[in-house]
């Protein structure tokens, strides 16, 4: 897992912009995912829900692409808030 904290621009089908905080990047099942809060409101996106992507190979370059299949994306989901929680914990023990 790598912890980024830094923001990232996403831009919908629509062609409106969003910025999200990137809070991590992780890996499962051999496939690597992204995770993100939105900064500002975002149609469709709760203030404190995570948006997860998965990081794909086009080509040369590294996309974002929306996770399609449900059962992933609750056990990616699960995967996420057990890191998260690692890094909350981290973060109380260096207080």
């Amino acid at each position: 897992m790598e912890e980024n904290n830094s923001i990232i621009t996403l831009t919908d089908d629509s062609g409106r912009d969003a910025d999200f905080d990137l809070v991590c990047t992780f890996d499962y099942e051999n496939r690597k995912f992204a995770a993100m809060f939105p900064i500002e409101p975002v149609e469709g996106v709760a203030d404190d829900e995570v948006v997860i992507l998965e990081i794909v190979k086009d080509g040369e370059n590294e996309i974002l692409a929306p996770i399609e299949n449900e059962i992933l994306l609750d056990e990616v989901f699960n995967e996420f808030m057990e890191i998260f929680e690692d890094m909350a914990d981290g973060d109380e023990e260096e207080e």
